[in-house]
């Protein structure tokens, strides 16, 4: 029975049913405007991709000083509330569902881009080892961040709640907690970021503790049932490692499934982890642990998409570049037809070019 299901079976996702199983995964392409005020722009570019079963935001900072790159959009202010009310209102039109991404990018900001030019925080003042800070004035080295007090932490449980707060006036479907990448939950989550040693270090349970206070808290917004956590296990990215990632995170995944959540969206290794010498985890082995819908991401194609939800291992899949060049991905998975070909160039910063102006698929009448 279970080889019958594709990514165009329905599928019941918390409060949703989704016509099928094709999520857009969330993808920053620092195009908003002044203010990280979300515009018309970024409008059309999600109305034109609300054929997904799903659609996750790009990653929106809850505070100005979650803030780690260029024209990346909030949802800590009136305007930025506004701007977010264009885009849901346009996929709405277009019957398409989105979540909004939480996000908070800790250590991986700069002074140039923190009110007051203030240190970026952290779970301890650790500054990333590789890579550099993506500012205004252009890259700069990364700084080492201020660890934060143990009675700050619930202020910034009251950023995420009120961030949830607000994309529910801005009117999307649902949320997605940010926990991976090497930002700011995931910071707190490993211990190699981590050397505290309040509530909020050492044990696993400590690690793991901001992460479900935040899950928490977004939660008594929305309700369980429109609300996901995304985590990369495996992710070496922004200078990430943990000394036993199958604990740190089995018990993670294991403590989420008190809340009932929408979906797990995990990210499966890359070539990258493995270069930075990342244990590498596949989805599989943490399907058993998470009672919910889990959604798996990186470098998935039709055919490894419907070979993981056919088995089991998934039960959606995010796409990511696909989606940036191919608008109506799912018709063109529906009908297998060719792809256009993603422009690195244009992922990051500009306008039209590479947002909008990808070709949708025109059928041709027989």
């Amino acid at each position: 029975m279970s080889a019958e299901i594709n990514l165009f079976s329905p599928i019941q996702l918390g409060a949703y049913t989704l016509p099928n199983r094709i999520v857009m995964a969330p993808l920053t392409r620092n195009r908003a405007s002044d203010g990280n005020v979300p515009t018309e722009l970024n409008a059309i570019y999600y109305a034109q991709r609300a054929s997904a079963g799903l659609l996750i935001s790009e990653a929106t900072q809850v505070t100005p000083y979650g803030q780690g790159y260029p024209a990346t959009p909030g949802i800590h202010s009136p305007e930025q509330v506004e701007g977010w009310k264009l885009v849901t209102e346009a996929v709405h039109t277009h019957g398409g569902r989105i979540f909004l991404q939480l996000w908070h990018v800790g250590r991986i900001s700069h002074p140039s881009l923190q009110p007051d030019g203030v240190l970026p925080v952290a779970p301890s003042a650790i500054a990333p080892a590789e890579g550099e800070a993506s500012t205004y004035e252009g890259p700069k080295p990364y700084v080492t961040p201020r660890a934060l007090e143990t009675d700050e932490l619930p202020g910034i449980v009251e950023q995420y709640r009120q961030g949830a707060a607000n994309a529910l006036a801005a009117g999307f479907d649902g949320v997605e907690i940010h926990g991976a990448n090497g930002y700011l939950l995931d910071q707190f989550l490993r211990d190699g970021t981590n050397k505290r040693t309040d509530a909020y270090g050492g044990s696993i349970e400590n690690r793991s503790r901001l992460l479900l206070e935040v899950t928490a808290a977004v939660v008594s917004v929305w309700g369980a049932d429109r609300v996901g956590v995304r985590l990369s296990p495996s992710g070496t990215f922004n200078s990430m490692s943990d000394s036993d990632p199958k604990a740190t995170f089995g018990y993670a995944i294991e403590a989420l499934n008190q809340f009932g959540l929408a979906y797990l969206h995990l990210l499966e290794p890359s070539e990258a982890d493995e270069r930075h010498g990342g244990m590498l985890i596949p989805t599989s082995y943490f399907r058993p642990l998470f009672k919910g819908v889990l959604m798996a991401n990186w470098d998935y194609d039709r055919n490894k998409a419907n070979t993981a939800i056919a088995n089991g291992n998934a039960d959606l899949v995010s796409f990511g570049q696909l989606f940036i060049a191919n608008p109506d991905l799912p018709e063109r998975f529906r009908v297998n037809a060719s792809l256009n070909k993603p422009d690195p160039s244009t992922f990051y910063g500009g306008s039209e070019k590479g947002y909008i102006d990808y070709p949708a698929l025109e059928l041709q009448a027989s």
